[in-house]
Order: structure tokens, then sequence, then C-alpha cells
């Protein structure tokens, strides 16, 4: 059965018209959104660690689910990387059987509880919704469905009896190299196929980004924990501390027995703009400046890793979600003034609306129409000022986006500390120790419709393969390389 039938199947369920009909669509579409709360506390360095949006509760939730249409044919699905079945999920909530919601969840999300907090929804599943598409209202609250169906499941997950049964042991092995989203949904659904499955991670905890790029009060280490627990369940096996490709190459691990891997190494390379100044003492890149911050969890030292910022003025340059992060850890860190520079408006930042709200909620000033010129060292020879070109945008070019361009005007700004979130590039490593392997501009790997390196039995996915990924797509590259790897091994 296609998606597309199991789609029609499952709305035309009698129960499914019933709860359709028990209220009419005039009034669902009056309630309005029930939006999550935000935690109230001091943003300071134990804020850091404490997630500040809160839950739904049980009555929220239902609320929030019957503003669903379940319509016919839902455009937030079309628009989930994942392809979740939203309204077969939403529904199953509102009639109160959420175990069926949670399975419901898993055919296509093996990482429901982390997506729901860290997907960009308004761009994805929600931006797809009939709300905002025809309405011109506010979207049905599905990130926030989401993760109240994944932590019930947490909850209940002995009574629910989610934990999956594994087919028995198949007799192959399979490497995946990194711990990153990409890897750990390729592990889910080889181990339950009956793989060996052993995943290989340069860092000392499995997450990848997740865990060192991602603020605890957005995504707490607690629920990247809870995956890693489930997958150690399913008998997959971590090696950490360990650089493939330096530590042991794949040819050692070949002859250990393993037919098939996985490059799900991610890209954890932060990129530099290249302008006068940037290496001076206190001009931070986004991934050393966000990982010691999340990966310590002591919060005295976190603050002793990136410097007292009491008082300090910081300055976070870039317009994506990671510099909306990077700010709101600042603010966390005690910055009397912390500041977003962003070459673009508003409008076409790169980070959702509802992060943006969130730092300007917690005092982050934004400075669009700005580039960065040139960083200044001061007496102590760290960087004290920083010299900015005053932009403008021009008409929206072929792609219907304006261009940045300088106006000739500059000015400067003081400042204590710098972080840089202009993006990220690949590791070079594998492409350098692989010979043969097909990549674009050296670093990013490429792959066919399987997911199949140039190399036989390599396969590869997540941002390695796109640059910069959302977890969700990571996660969607993982399970599909999983199925050809299946594929290819079971008709050995």
């Amino acid at each position: 059965m296609t998606s597309q039938e199991l789609i029609k199947q499952r709305r035309t369920e009698e129960w499914r018209n019933q709860l359709r009909r028990s209220i009419p669509n005039k009034e669902r579409m009056a309630l309005e959104r029930t939006e999550q709360s935000k935690r109230t506390q001091d943003l300071n360095l134990a804020s850091l660690y404490v997630e500040d949006i809160i839950n739904y509760s049980h009555e929220e939730a239902l609320q929030e689910a019957r503003r669903c249409l379940d319509c016919p044919n839902p455009g937030c699905m079309a628009a989930c990387p994942a392809g979740i079945h939203i309204p077969s999920f939403i529904k199953e909530l509102e009639r109160g059987n959420l175990p069926a919601s949670w399975r419901i969840l898993r055919e296509s999300s093996t990482l429901s509880a982390i997506c729901s907090r860290v997907c960009p929804h308004e761009k994805q599943c929600e931006g797809g919704c009939i709300y905002p598409v025809s309405l011109k209202k506010r979207a049905v609250s599905i990130g926030a469905l989401e993760r109240y169906v994944a932590t019930e499941e947490q909850k209940n997950r002995e009574q629910w009896h989610t934990l999956q049964p594994t087919a028995s042991a198949n007799g192959h092995k399979v490497a995946l190299v990194g711990a990153g989203p990409a890897s750990f949904a390729a592990a889910h659904d080889l181990a339950l196929l009956g793989y060996e499955v052993t995943m290989f991670d340069a860092a000392d905890e499995p997450g990848g980004v997740m865990r060192s790029g991602i603020p605890r009060f957005r995504l707490p280490a607690e629920v990247i924990d809870d995956e890693v627990t489930r997958l150690k369940s399913y008998g997959v096996r971590l090696e950490l501390g360990v650089t493939v490709g330096r530590d042991v190459s794949l040819e050692a691990l070949k002859a250990q027995g393993y037919e098939a891997f996985f490059l799900g190494t991610g890209a954890c390379i932060s990129n530099v703009m290249g302008v006068p100044g940037e290496d001076l003492p206190g001009v931070w890149l986004a991934g050393d400046y966000l990982s010691r911050a999340n990966l310590l969890d002591d919060p005295q030292k976190a603050e002793e890793a990136l410097a007292d910022l009491k008082g300090k003025r910081v300055a976070v340059i870039g317009g994506g979600n990671t510099a909306m992060d990077a700010v709101r850890t600042a603010v966390r860190l005690g910055a009397e003034r912390a500041m977003v520079i962003y070459r673009r408006s508003r409008d076409e930042m790169p980070a959702t609306n509802e992060e943006i709200e969130h730092a300007l909620a917690e005092g982050v000033e934004l400075v669009p129409l700005h580039q960065v010129k040139a960083y200044h060292a001061g007496a102590d020879g760290r960087v004290a000022r920083m010299e900015l070109h005053c932009m403008e945008l021009t008409e929206p070019d072929e792609s219907g986006r304006r261009r940045p361009v300088a106006t000739g005007k500059t000015i400067e700004m003081e400042v204590d500390l710098v972080v840089v979130c202009v993006g990220v590039s690949q590791d070079p490593l594998l492409p350098q120790v692989l010979k043969g392997l097909e990549t674009k501009w050296d670093v990013q790997i490429v792959v066919n419709d399987d997911y199949q390196t140039s190399l036989q039995g390599i396969y590869a996915g997540g941002d390695v393969i796109r640059g910069g990924a959302t977890v969700v797509q990571a996660m969607r590259d993982g399970r599909r390389a999983a199925s050809a790897i299946h594929q290819a091994l079971s008709h050995h």
C-alpha cells in the first residue's frame, strides 16, 4: 500500500468520520492557537541548562488538536521532510489514543522528542498547514503536539509497549561513522532488522550537533540520552573517542567483519568570513563557542571556559538559528549588551520567527543591514571594536531574493566578544583518506538515489552530503540509507 493510499484509508475510518463531525469546521477554525508556555526564570548561568519552553498539558494538547481540520490532501504532510502522517497522529491524539498517535509518528520519525523541539516548523510542516496557506491564521502547533506525544511515550513506555522487538540476528555487521541524527536513524532501523550495528564517533558523548551545537535550554541532554538508551536496548554499540580515518581505518573495520558503512560525520567546521582581525582573541567561531557552553554541564566551568561576560558587549554575526542560539547563550552568561549583526533585513533572516521573537524578548538587539568589514584590537590585544559596512538591499534578482550591497558608509561599534555564525563545512578527513570517494568542493560527499557513495558498500547522509541540513532531513537520509544497505546486504 502506498503512503497516499494509507492516508486515505486512515482518513475514511468510521471513528475518524465521527470525530470530524463532532465539531463543525467553522467551530474548529474559530479556536485560537494554544501557545506553549515559556518558563519564568532569571536568565543566568543556571538557565543555560533548563528548558525554557514548557510542554503542553493534556488539556492544552487536546485543545490544539481540535484545531486540525483533517484535510483530505494535507499540505502539512507534504511540507514535512520525513513525510509524517500528521493529521492521523493528531486525530489519534484528539480521540485519546496516545499509543496509536505515537506509533504513527514512529513510522516516519525515529527522533520525535528531538525534532519536535528543534525543527524549524514554521518553514516545514506548519508552513504547509491550511491555516496560514489559505485562511490567513496561525498554523496548528504541530511541533508542540509531536513533543507532547513523544514526552508521554517516554513516561509510559512500559505500559504502551513501545520498545519494538528486534529481528533475530542476521549475521551482518554495519559500521556507522559519526553519532549524529543521521546515524541515530540508520542505527535504529538496521538494529531492528537484525544487524549488528556499531556507531563510531570522535566525541566522548553521542549526539553530534544535537549535543554540541544546540543549547540545553532548547534541547535538554536527557532527551538525547533517552534516544541513546533506546538504541542500546536494540543492541546498538557505541565506540566513542574514536576518529575513523585516523584512529582506525575502514580497511581495518572491514577486516573485523563490517560489510557496509554509513558516513554521517556531519558538518562540524565553522566557516570564517576572512575579514581582517578575525583571528583576534575574543573572536569566536560558532561551533567552538556553543560546544563549550553545551558540553560543560557545570555552569561555573562554562562561565570560566567562555570568559566572564557580565557587563560585556557581545556581537553575534549571522542571522540563522545558530546565531539566535549563540546570542541567547551570551545573554545567559551575563552579557550586558547582546547584538545580532546581519547583512540583510529582519525579513530575510533564515532563523525562524519564533527564535527571533524569543531573542528579542530576552533583550537581544537586532542590527540589520550591516556587515563586518574588520575587527580591531584594544590595548590588551583582544578584540575591542568592529568596523561595519552599512548595507542596502537591491531589487529582487532572478531567484526572487534581494542582494545586500555596501552603500559606501561604515560605522564602528565597541565590542568585548564576537561569535561568528556564518555556516558550517564538512570535515575533509574522510574524503582525503578514502581514495576514489567522489566529492564536491573536496569535502561534500556525492551519493546516488540510494545514498551510496562512489565506493561500493559505503553510504552517506546528513550534513556530509548536503552542507547544512536540519535534524529531520538528516534523520530521513539515515533511514533511507539504512533501507538501501538492507536491500544490498539481504541480497548477498
